[in-house]
């Protein structure tokens, strides 16, 4: 093999043993960023996070693990069972030191996944909007609730709507620290800056949740933030207006 050949060789080798360790590093300090890594609530947000979220339907135990893990408190809901409704994988959260946030009404119980996209919603979206915008901090969540054994608009035929699994919920408003509440009825149209602040956590609830509806889509979200976590959001088929 003559001199220069061998030279390209190991030039060759030291490339792609270049990459190589650089993909490596890569992954290890972006987790989120890449399909293959298993999903940890104390990642920050990445390009698979909501891939990942929606893949948790079906895997309980990974899921109660995730919450174990990042300190929520829950208490796990028995099965329910009612005609073509009902959940198996449903969570009662209460307020904590990791999410430091209540729900209104108190006994919201939402499926797993849902559960920690909204933890993950609160810390990463929520939270920092309502700082950049308001200048306070979210202390409560106002909700139309999750499980509701319907079909979509409630029609009398055509698809089961998510919250017939508890895996949909619905925000009607956000209360802050210092006692303002900001409510997507009467804000998302109203006060530029309480509009900025909506939007902002409609946009970063899109990169959590499979499916994302809010006022712009049509008047029967005219009041609330609809969040589900349908099962194709793991494909990466998302629906955000």
């Amino acid at each position: 093999m003559r001199f220069s050949s061998i030279v390209t060789l190991l030039i060759l080798c030291a490339i792609a043993a270049g990459a190589a360790w650089w993909a490596r590093d890569y992954v290890r300090r972006h987790p989120q960023d890449v399909p293959w890594t298993d999903l940890s609530l104390a990642d920050p947000l990445g390009k698979f996070t909501g891939r990942k979220l929606a893949a948790l339907t079906g895997e309980t135990r990974q899921c109660l693990a995730l919450l174990d893990g990042a300190k929520v408190a829950y208490t796990a809901l028995p099965p329910r069972k009612e005609g073509q409704c009902g959940y198996e994988d449903a969570v009662r959260m209460r307020t904590s030191d990791a999410l430091n946030l209540s729900w209104r009404p108190a006994d919201l119980g939402v499926s797993c996944p849902v559960a920690a996209a909204l933890m993950l919603w609160n810390r990463e979206v929520v939270q920092p909007a309502a700082e950049r915008h308001l200048g306070a901090r979210v202390i409560r969540l106002d909700t139309f609730g999750s499980y509701n054994c319907r079909r979509m608009y409630g029609r009398d035929t055509g698809d089961w709507s998510e919250h017939s699994t508890a895996d949909a919920v619905d925000i009607a408003a956000f209360r802050l620290d210092d006692g303002r509440s900001i409510g997507v009825k009467a804000d998302w149209s109203g006060d530029p800056t309480r509009a900025a602040f909506l939007r902002d956590v409609r946009d970063g609830a899109c990169e959590l949740f499979s499916t994302v509806l809010s006022p712009d889509y049509n008047a029967a979200h005219a009041d609330h933030l609809h969040l589900d976590q349908a099962e194709r959001g793991n494909k990466g088929w998302r629906a955000c207006r």
